[in-house]
């Protein structure tokens, strides 16, 4: 009985994350591809780690590149950069935008959103405190589908761009937690 069950619910959890990535998979653009948007309200770049030295992880620094590159092609004239800033000592945001800065991004192009403690909540305060209507989200691919997924749920006509200039260490148990996620 419990075989069957736990069979059941691998089933269930295989076939959803597999609808998620079916709805999402024509939405995931190459930057060119993105660059050839019209009317883009901005380019969501979602957090990550940031090290104890304050210096982003590489998933993090590669998300921010990627943002940076588009808003260079004219992507959007906006980039929010949204994180965990949830504590005095940790803050995604700040570190993202400092290092987005570093890369030729003026200040007031870029819209910091310090609640970004989810997927769900990245995008949701994209519509909901900035207003955006259409948009660009930047992570790496595996995430990219339920992020698309969740922004077209809540009426946001969304794209993705990959962020996966390198290969991560433990990537196998990011991709196990998002098909659960």
């Amino acid at each position: 009985m419990f075989c069957t069950a736990a069979l059941a619910a691998a089933i269930y959890v295989f076939s959803i994350n597999g609808y998620v990535m079916l709805a999402a998979k024509n939405r995931i653009l190459s930057a060119d591809e993105a660059a050839d948007l019209k009317d883009v309200d901005c380019i969501l770049v979602l957090g990550a780690a940031v090290k104890p030295d304050k210096t982003p992880s590489d998933m993090l620094y590669d998300r921010i590149m990627t943002g940076v590159a588009l808003y260079k092609t004219g992507a959007s004239p906006n980039i929010i950069m949204s994180g965990d800033h949830g504590s005095v000592d940790y803050n995604e945001v700040g570190t993202m935008k400092a290092y987005a800065m570093d890369a030729g991004v003026p200040s007031e192009a870029i819209f910091m959103d310090h609640a970004g403690f989810s997927t769900y909540e990245s995008v949701c305060r994209a519509k909901e405190i900035f207003d955006a209507r259409k948009i660009i989200i930047v992570s790496q691919k595996y995430h990219l589908y339920r992020a698309i997924y969740l922004a077209n749920a809540l009426g946001i006509e969304a794209y993705g761009v990959p962020a996966d200039l390198r290969g991560y260490f433990g990537q196998y148990k990011r991709e196990l937690r998002e098909i659960l996620a």
